[in-house]
Parts: C-alpha cells; sequence; structure tokens
C-alpha cells in the first residue's frame, strides 16, 4: 500500500483510511510435498474527488514495478491487482 500511496501522493489524491484500502488473499499449493503461496490478489477501494479517478488509475499503471515488496517476490509469486476507483466521494 505504501508504494501506490506515495504515487497517489504525487497526484494530489490524499490515502486517508476512510478513503484508500486493500483487501489481501493469496493461495497456498503444495509443491512436491512443500507448502508455498503460489499467488497473491490484492484490491484496492479508492475514494477520490470526481476530476481525480484518471490520476488514481495512472498511479495504479505505474507503481507495481517500484513496489519493493512485490519486487522482491514477483517471478516466484503471481501477483493480481486491480482497484475499484469510486469517484466523487474523496477528499478534497
Amino acid at each position: 500500500m505504501g508504494t501506490l500511496a506515495g504515487f497517489l501522493a504525487r497526484k494530489q489524491i490524499r490515502t486517508d483510511a476512510d478513503h484508500f484500502r486493500a483487501w489481501v488473499e493469496g493461495d497456498i499449493e503444495d509443491i512436491n510435498g512443500v507448502l508455498k503461496i503460489t499467488q497473491i490478489r490484492v484490491r484496492y477501494d479508492i475514494k477520490v474527488p470526481k476530476d481525480k479517478a484518471g490520476h488514481a488509475r495512472e498511479a495504479m499503471e505505474q507503481y507495481l514495478p517500484h513496489c519493493p515488496g512485490a519486487q522482491s517476490v514477483m517471478g516466484c509469486i503471481r501477483i493480481h491487482h486491480d482497484a475499484g476507483i469510486e469517484e466523487g466521494n474523496g477528499p478534497p
């Protein structure tokens, strides 16, 4: 969340707890007798002012290559991420 929050902040989108949340789940599979995390799915919910939805989508497209956590596990764990962006209810 921190890296995406940084990208949103650069676009002047606030990320306080009432307007920015993440829902995370993953899969653990038995691979040759070893339990491994094989997938992580992250769903962000972002509330933004009406004129900032495009900026929030841009941040979603840009942050992942800069995220230390994601970059540390990509290649051995599949990461899926998406966002629900709600316009008009975000902070000014």
